[in-house]
C-alpha cells in the first residue's frame, strides 16, 4: 500500500522540518481514499480552514491547545439550572448555588468610549493606506509548491477520517471502556434472527478498521520519502567526518614528535638546573622548619617556668605567638597535631590560675588590715593580672571582686556585732565599714587605667592603620603614573613590577643587616631557646607604654582583640563598682541599724544620743559620697525612717508631758527660774539655740516674778515655761537633724494647737474645776491664760522664720501652719477678753437693775460697783499691760453705761436739772473719780453724757 504512493515536489528554501530539498515525480499522484462510514466516535469535522487550526497528532502532540481544556468559561459561567438545560444529564445539577449579581463598575477604571480610540484611528489610518499601496506594488512572493501544499492538505483530510481515539496516548485495548468504542458489541447481536445483517455490520466494521490501517501507513510512508534526502546526506556527512579526524590524528602525532625533540635538545639540561636550585631552596626551607619545629617543641616547659613565676602574661603572649606560628607556618605537620589543642587546654588552665589568682588577690586586698596611707597591695602583681584577663577577654573578674566585697562586708558587721559591746554606740561600726573604701578606691583606679591604657592603645593603632592606608593609597597613585611612563618608554609592565620588587626586597635586606650586623640564623645547637621563635615570631608586635597611679609601668601590645566598646563598657563598670561597694556598705550598715532597731536600742537613746548618732551617720554618708562620687540612698533612707520614729517618740513624750502639766496646772501666777530667763535671752536676737547650762550661776540667783521679753513683763503659769522650753527643743532638733524639719514643723504645729485646745478647755470652759479641782475660775485666772497665749504668740514669728531657713522653697507652702495657729491663738485672747468683760456685764445688770435714785449720797448701789471694779483691776493690772488693760475697762465703763441708762429710763430719770438729777449725777461722779484713782486708769476717758436721757 506504501509503494503505491511517491514523493511530491518541496519548494525550494522552506524553513520548515517536514520539507526537505528533493524534487518528486509530479506525474505520480496519491490514491485517493474513499470515505467510508462512521461507526466508532469521533470529534467533529468541519471545512479545510477550520481544520488547519486543530490539533495534529503528528506535528502538534506535544503543544497545548484548547482542546487539552477539561472545561470552557462559557460552560462554568452558563446557568445550568434553566429549563433548557433540565434534561442534560451531566449538567441539569451543577451551579445551584449560583447566584446571578450585578457587577459593579470599578472606581478605578475610567469608563472606555469610542472618543478614546478616536487619536489612535487617525494615527493608524495613515499607516495602513501606506501599508496597503505597499502590498499593490510590491505582491508577496509564494515560495510554497501549490502541488505540496495540496498534497499535505489532502493528507491532513485523511487523517481526520481515523478517529482521535486511535490517537490518543493511553489508547489501551484492556480498557473496558475503550474497547466498547472500538468494537461495538451491540452489532454482533445474533439473538432474533438478525445473524445476517450482523455478519455484514462486523464486515463492514473490518474493512473500515483496513481503511484507517492503510490511511495511517500511507501517510508514515510519505513521511519517510519526504525525509529519505536527509538521511542519505547524514552518512554522507559521516563518512567525510571519519577522513578529517583521521588527518588531524597524523597532524598531531607529528607535533608532538617535533615537541619532543625540542625539548630534548634545548630544556631539559636549563630545567635541570632549576631543579636543582629549587631543590637547594626546599632543602633551607626544610632546615628552618626543623630549627622552627625544636623551638616549638620548648613551648610547654618554658610556659611551665613562667607560669611557676606567674607570668601569666608572657604564658599567654608565647601560646599565642605559638599557635599562630602553627597555623601559619607549620600547618599540617603531623608531629605537631596535638600541640594546638594542648595548647588551647593549658591556655584555658591558665585562665582558670589566672581567675583563681585574682580571687586571692581580692581576698588579701580587701581583708588586709587598715592603714591610712592606702597604698596598693602589690601593684605589679595586680596589672600583670588585669592584663591576662583582658588578653584573654575574661571581663567578668570584676564579679569576683564585687562578691568578695560582699563578703568582706558581711565580715566586718559580723565581727562588731560581736564585738558590739566595747562601742559607746553600737552604730560605731561604719567607721570600720567605711575603711573599705579608701583601698578600694585606689585599687580600682589601678584597674581602670589599665584599662583605659588598652583603649587608648587601641585608638593609636587605628589611627596609625589609617595613616598607613593614605600613604599607601598615595603610594598606589604615584606607581600608577610611574607604570604610565614605563608603558610610554617602551618597557613591560612586568618588567617594571619585577624591577621595584628587587629594589624594595634589597633596602629590606640591607636594613636588616644595618640592624642586626652580627646576627646569625639559629643553628641546630640553639635547638633549646624557645625565646628565638618568640623574638622573630613577636617582632612585629608594637607596644606602648604609661604609668599606673602607683608608678608602673603598663607596656600594651597589639594582641588585645577587645573593642573600643567593650573597654568603655568594662570602665563604666569599674566605677559602677565603686558605686556597688558604697551601696553595699550603706545596706550593711543599714542592717545593722535595723537588727539594732528591732532589739529596742534605738527606743532607748535620748535626744543627745540619737542627734549623736545621726550625726555620725550623716558624717558617713558625706564620707562615702566624697570618696565614690555619689549618693546612697539606702542608709539615708534607713536614717530618715529611724528619724521619722525618733520624731514620733520625741513629739508623744513631749505632748504626754506637756497634757500632764496642763492637767496639774492651778492657773496661778510662778515664779521664773533663772535659767528660764537665760533660755528667754538667748533667743532674743531672732536665734533659736538652747543655753548651756551654768550651775554654780544658777544657784546663786533667786527666781524672778515675771518673765521679761524684749523689754516686756510676762506672768505666767510654770506649764508655759515648760512649753517654751520644749519649743526650743523642737527648733534645736531640727538644727541637729535637718532631715526632720518638714516632720517637727507638723508636730510642732500640732502640739501648739493642743496646748491653745487644752488650756481652753480648762480656763474658759471651766474644765480645770474637775481636773484639778479649783473653786471657781477668777478674773486672775482668765488674764493669767490670756497672758501666757500672749507669750506663745510672741514667739510664733521668730520660729516661723527659723524653720522657714530650713525648709526647701517647694516646701514654703507648710508654714501656713503657723498663720492659722496665730489665728487661733488671737482668737482664744479676744474669747478671755469677752469673758472678762461678760463677768462685769453680768455684775452691772444685777446691781443696777435695783437702782434707786434716792440719798444718801453715794448710794450703796455704786459702791458696791466700785468696789467689784477695784477687784477686778486688782486682779488683772499685774498680769495684762498697762495698754491691755485700759482697753478693757474702756470695754466695760461702755457696758456700765449702757446698763445704768436702761435702769435710768426705766426709772423716767432725766436730764432736767431736779433732785433726781443731782443724786444721780453725785453717783456717777463719784464712780468716776473712784475708777480713775486707780493705777493706770487715771487718764482713762469716762464720758458719762451718754447715760442721760433729753429733756422731754
Amino acid at each position: 500500500m506504501a509503494s503505491s504512493h511517491s514523493s511530491s515536489p518541496v519548494p525550494q528554501g522552506s524553513s520548515s522540518d517536514v520539507f526537505f530539498k528533493k524534487e518528486v515525480d509530479p506525474t505520480k499522484h496519491i490514491r485517493p481514499v474513499q470515505s467510508l462510514p462512521d461507526v466508532c466516535p469521533k470529534e467533529p469535522t468541519g471545512d479545510s480552514n477550520s481544520l488547519c487550526v486543530a490539533p495534529s497528532l503528528v506535528t502538534d502532540q506535544h503543544r497545548w491547545t484548547i482542546y487539552h481544556s477539561k472545561v470552557n468559561l462559557p460552560a462554568a459561567l452558563n446557568d445550568p439550572r434553566l429549563a433548557k438545560r433540565e434534561s442534560d444529564f451531566f449538567t441539569k445539577t451543577w451551579g445551584l448555588d449560583f447566584v446571578d449579581t450585578e457587577v459593579i463598575p470599578s472606581f478605578y477604571l475610567p469608563q472606555i468610549s469610542k472618543e478614546h480610540f478616536t487619536i489612535y484611528q487617525q494615527e493608524i489610518s495613515q499607516r495602513e493606506k501606506i501599508h496597503e499601496r505597499c502590498k499593490n506594488i510590491c505582491p508577496p512572493k509564494d515560495t510554497f509548491d501549490r502541488t505540496l501544499v495540496h498534497t499535505h492538505d489532502k493528507s491532513r483530510t485523511d487523517l481526520e477520517q481515523v478517529p482521535k481515539i486511535f490517537m490518543k496516548p493511553d489508547f489501551a485495548l484492556d480498557d473496558s471502556l475503550t474497547f466498547n468504542s472500538v468494537l461495538p458489541w451491540s452489532h454482533f447481536n445474533t439473538a432474533g434472527g438478525k445473524g445476517n445483517r450482523d455478519a455484514a455490520s462486523s464486515k463492514l466494521l473490518q474493512e473500515k478498521l483496513s481503511h484507517y490501517l492503510d490511511i495511517v501507513e500511507v501517510n508514515i510512508a510519505h513521511q519517510i520519502s519526504l525525509r529519505s534526502e536527509a538521511f542519505f546526506h547524514a552518512m554522507t556527512s559521516q563518512h567525510e567526518l571519519q577522513d578529517y579526524l583521521k588527518k588531524t590524528s597524523q597532524a598531531v602525532k607529528m607535533l608532538r614528535d617535533k615537541i619532543a625533540q625540542i625539548d630534548k635538545v634545548m630544556c631539559e639540561g636549563s630545567l635541570h638546573i632549576l631543579r636543582l636550585a629549587l631543590t637547594r631552596n626546599n632543602c633551607v626551607k626544610v632546615y628552618n622548619k626543623l630549627k622552627l619545629m625544636a623551638t616549638v617543641h620548648q613551648t610547654q616547659p618554658t610556659v611551665q617556668v613562667l607560669l611557676s613565676t606567674s607570668e601569666f602574661v608572657g604564658a599567654l603572649d608565647l601560646i599565642a605567638t605559638t599557635q599562630e606560628v602553627l597555623q601559619q607556618e607549620l600547618q599540617g605537620i603531623h608531629s605537631f597535631r596535638h600541640l594546638g589543642s594542648q595548647l588551647c587546654e593549658l591556655e584555658k588552665l591558665i585562665d582558670k590560675m589566672m581567675i583563681a589568682e585574682f580571687s586571692t588577690y581580692s581576698h588579701s586586698d580587701l581583708n588586709r588590715p587598715l592603714e591610712d596611707d592606702c597604698q596598693v597591695l602589690e601593684e605589679e602583681r595586680l596589672v600583670s593580672l588585669v592584663f591576662g584577663l583582658l588578653k584573654q577577654r575574661k571581663l567578668n573578674f570584676l564579679e569576683i571582686y564585687s562578691e568578695e566585697m560582699i563578703i568582706t562586708a558581711k565580715n566586718i558587721i559580723k565581727q562588731i556585732d560581736r564585738n558590739s559591746d566595747i562601742y559607746d554606740f553600737d552604730l560605731c561600726m561604719i567607721i570600720d565599714v567605711q575603711g573599705i573604701l579608701n583601698p578600694l578606691k585606689a585599687t580600682l583606679n589601678i584597674i581602670h587605667s589599665v584599662v583605659l591604657s588598652v583603649l587608648d592603645k587601641n585608638q593609636r593603632t587605628r589611627e596609625l592603620e589609617e595613616i598607613s592606608q593614605q600613604k599607601n593609597a598615595a603610594k598606589d597613585n604615584s606607581l600608577d603614573t610611574e607604570v604610565a611612563y614605563l608603558i610610554h618608554e617602551g618597557m613591560f609592565i612586568s618588567d617594571a613590577f619585577s624591577e621595584g620588587e628587587l629594589t624594595a626586597m634589597t633596602v629590606d635586606t640591607a636594613s636588616q643587616r644595618n640592624a642586626s650586623p652580627n646576627s646569625e640564623p639559629c643553628s641546630s645547637d640553639s635547638v633549646s631557646e624557645p625565646e628565638c621563635t618568640t623574638d622573630s615570631s613577636s617582632s612585629k608586635e608594637q607596644t606602648s607604654s604609661s604609668a599606673t597611679p602607683g608608678g608602673v609601668d603598663i607596656m600594651v601590645s597589639e594582641d588585645m582583640k577587645l573593642t573600643d566598646l567593650e573597654l568603655g563598657k568594662l570602665a563604666n563598670n569599674i566605677q559602677e563598682l565603686l558605686y556597688s561597694a558604697s551601696d553595699i556598705c550603706h545596706d550593711r550598715a543599714v542592717k545593722f541599724l535595723m537588727s539594732r532597731a528591732k532589739d529596742g536600742f534605738l527606743e532607748k537613746l535620748n535626744s543627745m544620743e540619737f542627734i549623736t548618732l545621726s550625726r555620725l551617720m550623716e558624717t558617713f554618708i558625706l564620707d562615702t559620697e566624697q570618696i565614690c562620687g555619689r549618693k546612697s540612698m539606702s542608709l539615708l533612707g534607713a536614717l530618715q525612717s529611724q528619724a521619722n520614729k525618733f520624731v514620733n517618740r520625741f513629739h508623744e513624750e513631749r505632748k504626754t508631758k506637756l497634757s500632764l502639766l496642763l492637767d496639774n496646772e492651778r492657773w496661778k501666777q510662778a515664779d521664773v527660774p533663772a535659767e528660764f530667763q537665760d533660755l528667754v535671752d538667748s533667743i532674743s536676737d531672732g536665734k533659736i539655740a538652747l543655753p548651756e547650762k551654768k550651775l554654780g550661776a544658777t544657784e546663786e540667783r533667786k527666781p524672778a516674778e515675771v518673765l521679761v521679753v524684749e523689754g516686756q513683763q510676762y506672768a505666767v503659769v510654770g506649764t508655759v515655761l515648760l512649753l517654751i522650753r520644749i519649743i526650743l527643743e523642737y527648733c534645736q532638733c531640727v538644727d541637729n537633724i535637718p532631715s526632720v524639719t518638714t516632720d517637727m514643723l507638723t508636730r510642732l504645729s500640732d502640739l501648739l494647737k493642743y496646748f491653745n485646745s487644752r488650756s481652753c478647755q480648762l480656763v474658759l470652759g471651766a474644765g480645770a474645776l474637775q481636773v484639778v479641782g479649783l473653786k471657781t475660775i477668777t478674773t486672775k485666772n482668765l488674764a493669767l491664760s490670756s497672758r501666757c497665749l500672749q507669750l506663745i504668740v510672741h514667739y510664733i514669728p521668730v520660729i516661723r522664720a527659723h524653720f522657714e531657713a530650713r525648709l526647701p522653697p517647694k516646701q514654703y507652702s507648710m508654714l501656713r501652719h503657723f498663720d492659722h495657729i496665730t489665728k487661733d491663738y488671737h482668737d482664744h485672747i479676744a474669747e478671755i477678753s469677752a469673758k472678762l468683760v461678760a463677768i462685769m456685764d453680768s455684775l452691772f445688770d444685777k446691781l443696777l437693775s435695783k437702782y434707786e435714785v434716792k440719798a444718801p449720797v453715794p448710794s450703796a448701789c455704786f459702791r458696791n460697783i466700785c468696789k467689784q471694779m477695784a477687784k477686778m483691776h486688782e486682779a488683772i493690772f499685774d498680769l495684762l499691760p498697762e495698754e491691755q488693760t485700759q482697753m478693757l475697762f474702756l470695754r466695760i465703763n461702755a457696758s456700765y453705761k449702757l446698763h445704768l441708762k436702761k435702769q435710768l429710763s426705766h426709772l423716767n430719770v432725766i436730764n432736767d436739772g431736779g433732785p433726781q438729777n443731782g443724786l444721780v449725777t453725785a453717783d456717777v461722779a463719784f464712780y468716776t473719780g473712784n475708777l480713775q484713782a486707780l493705777k493706770g486708769l487715771k487718764d482713762l476717758d469716762l464720758n458719762m453724757a451718754e447715760i442721760w436721757e433729753q429733756k422731754r
